[in-house]
């Protein structure tokens, strides 16, 4: 029953020429027998009678109905029959075909049981109905029908509301201006339907023409895919295709001929996260370096086996085994082991594990500028005389400093608390001077130096103890660009 109240809602309230069967300003005459289970109460048999009924059409699905029915129930006290006659007037609502026309009504309902002993009384009452007409020709057709009736304050003496339930069965004639034409069966008669020929189940407008919601060419109601996106290009269902199955129909692909299991993007188009030219998806590599020449799969080729991709390997033909650079060419031999070839490393003697700049320099200075001290140089007790072993540490700062022009420096002087202050603070000066003469001398130029004696009034530890003066006489260097 589900499915023909949707129909019905549906034509009542959204798309009326989906009903078909039109029956406008036309009579319904019919007689039928009834079969009536009365209230309880009323201790009356189920009774076999019958009636007549007069309808009309005011629309497809609107229409108006009378009906009188008669009956002779037996109490179940025995005695005389009463004749139960029921009146009723009806609002009908119609839904269906040309061969199946359903409705539901409700309405009004007068019940008289005329004068025999216990049954002298006269109910008014309401009632439902859902039916259903099978039509053999334009304007014949069989009715079945289930009705309730209710009477919320009956005058039967045995109590004081009553139901009823009847169940009829007859035939209708349809009269009145002719069932219309409609070769198309679309619901609009073929006087009036501007497309006469529209495909059987396609969902027409008022003037008869197909709907297309989505606009794909495939009309509603044969459209197995009714929201398809604007442009798409779909199929006689009209489902969307998407002939190299990206996920992006066809109609909207920019990129129609994508390889199987490329990913793209909403135009279609395969994406190539790292421009390799293998899409991602097939790519085996996704991370590939830019500039790298890559296989089929998208992984790099190194054809001289010196694990720098070509493309990038500056050289191609390296004999296999031997030891390259980054840029794939062979790398010269690195006595102190820190990344630098001897012909290029400006400071060949770098401790083991000091990080080194592109000379092979030991990296001065952090990015936060932080002073560098410079332990291991020393100087004369009570003098600016500079010890020999100070001589290393100072020509690998100079190596540095040369290495990189750009930095400019501060050298600066400090000593403990022992002593004088003034005599510290001159000492200080002469021995961060002695410095700065010392690098000069290494070619560091005299514009990128200043020195600076600060004496004992920067300590980094305590002067209470030996080992804390002997941190405090330090020379220390202070980038100051």
């Amino acid at each position: 029953m589900r499915p023909q109240t949707t129909l019905f809602a549906l034509c009542l309230t959204a798309v009326p020429a989906l009903c078909v069967a039109q029956h406008t300003h036309q009579f319904e005459i019919g007689g039928f027998g009834s079969y009536t289970r009365y209230d309880h109460a009323f201790q009356l048999d189920k009774q076999i009678g019958g009636g007549g009924r007069l309808g009309y059409f005011f629309s497809p699905h609107v229409g108006l109905e009378f009906e009188l029915g008669s009956q002779q129930p037996t109490p179940w006290a025995g005695g005389v029959n009463p004749t139960v006659t029921l009146g009723s007037g009806s609002l009908v609502l119609n839904t269906g075909g040309t061969h199946n026309l359903f409705y539901i009504l409700g309405g009004y309902t007068r019940v008289e049981f005329g004068d025999r002993p216990g049954y002298s009384f006269n109910d008014n009452a309401l009632h439902g109905a859902i039916g259903d007409r099978l039509f053999f020709g334009d304007r014949v057709a069989l009715r079945i029908e289930g009705r309730a009736i209710y009477s919320p304050s009956t005058r039967f003496s045995g109590g004081n509301w009553a139901g009823h339930v009847v169940a009829s069965a007859g035939l209708s004639i349809f009269t009145g201006p002719s069932a219309f034409r409609d070769a198309d069966q679309d619901g609009i008669a073929d006087r009036t339907d501007a497309c006469p020929s529209t495909p059987a189940g396609a969902v027409v407008d008022a003037r008869g023409c197909p709907t297309d919601s989505d606009r794909d060419g495939v009309f509603n109601g044969l459209d197995a895919c009714p929201n398809t996106v604007e442009h798409a290009e779909v199929d006689a269902r009209g489902c969307p295709k998407d002939a190299d199955a990206d996920g992006v129909y066809d109609g909207i692909d920019k990129c129609p001929g994508t390889m199987t299991g490329a990913r793209v993007d909403a135009q279609g188009c395969p994406t190539d996260a790292d421009a390799d030219g293998v899409p991602d998806g097939p790519d085996q590599c996704p991370n590939t370096p830019p500039g790298a020449t890559v296989d089929t799969t998208g992984c790099p080729v190194d054809s001289d086996k010196d694990g720098v991709p070509d493309g990038l390997d500056k050289c191609p033909n390296t004999p296999a085994g031997t030891e390259v650079d980054t840029a794939g060419c062979q790398r010269a031999s690195d006595t102190d082991g820190d990344g630098i070839d001897d012909t290029k490393d400006k400071c060949p003697g770098t401790a083991a594990g000091t990080r080194v700049d592109a000379a092979g320099c030991p990296i001065l200075f952090t990015e936060a500028k932080t002073p560098v001290v410079l332990r291991g140089v020393t100087f004369e007790i009570g003098r600016s005389a500079l010890k020999p072993d100070s001589y290393t540490i100072l020509d690998i700062v100079a190596a540095s400093l040369v290495a990189n022009p750009d930095i400019k420096i501060e050298i600066a002087g400090h000593t403990d608390n022992t002593g004088m202050s003034v005599t510290n603070l001159r000492l200080s000066q002469a021995r961060a001077q002695a410095v700065l003469t010392y690098l000069a001398t290494k070619g560091v130029a005299l514009d990128r130096m200043v020195a600076k004696g600060y004496g004992p009034t920067q300590p980094v530890a305590p002067n209470t103890t030996p080992a804390g003066r002997a941190l405090n006489r330090r020379v220390e260097l202070r980038q100051t660009n």
